[in-house]
């Protein structure tokens, strides 16, 4: 059942606690922005369009109902004694852009040390999309999802590297089509030796 079609409920957040608006209040939103936009929200293309956004909003945000700590509570231990760099590159992922609400695609890089066991390679992915589904800048993105594996992996290093381009650049503004923005974070031991960095670069194609 999603979650939006409830009776309004709280809606926590890091900075405050707001009632969530009901289904039917959002879509009216949707129609109020219809017509500031300068068309007609009842005529027959469009007369479906609330709900549709609603449902879409549904999806594009689903990370706010989820939990990086679920994703990545099953680890497995008998791993042979693998200890060395567990990385998955070229992750898809997209969000949106917390200043315009537009979207910015791309792919992630993620790899850790293991110290404690390993998750399954999948949870890497999931764990991209619990955060990539909210309102987000990359900057934030980047470290939520460091910080989520330092937390829940107990790893001896983690690093990410995400590279997107966003639409509040390309489609609007300065229309900087085909710009790719660049973060990344290094923890643990990645932070402390240049030579696992450069480790971790040349395994993602970057050196």
């Amino acid at each position: 059942m999603d979650a939006r079609t409830n009776p309004p409920s709280t809606l926590v957040t890091t900075a405050t606690a707001l009632p969530r608006p009901t289904r039917e209040e959002a879509e009216a939103a949707v129609r109020t922005l219809i017509a500031w936009a300068g068309d007609d929200p009842t005529r027959e293309g469009l007369i479906e369009t609330p709900g549709r956004v609603t449902r879409a909003f549904g999806e594009f945000f689903s990370g706010y109902e989820q939990n990086a700590g679920t994703v990545l509570s099953k680890t497995f231990k008998d791993v042979g004694g693998y200890d060395d760099i567990v990385l998955v590159r070229d992750i898809p992922f997209n969000s949106h852009c917390e200043h315009h609400m537009v979207p910015f695609v791309g792919k992630a890089h993620i790899a850790y040390l293991p110290h404690d066991g390993v998750v399954g390679l999948s949870k890497l992915a999931r764990l991209v999309n619990v955060f990539a589904h909210r309102l987000q800048t990359q900057e934030n993105l980047t470290a939520q999802i460091v910080d989520s594996i330092n937390e829940h992996l107990n790893p001896r290093g983690a690093a990410v590297m995400l590279e997107a381009e966003h639409m509040c650049m390309s489609m609007r503004g300065v229309r900087a089509h085909g710009a790719s923005t660049i973060t990344h974070r290094f923890t643990g031991v990645f932070a402390e030796d240049r030579v696992e960095q450069d480790r971790f670069f040349s395994m993602i194609g970057r050196r």
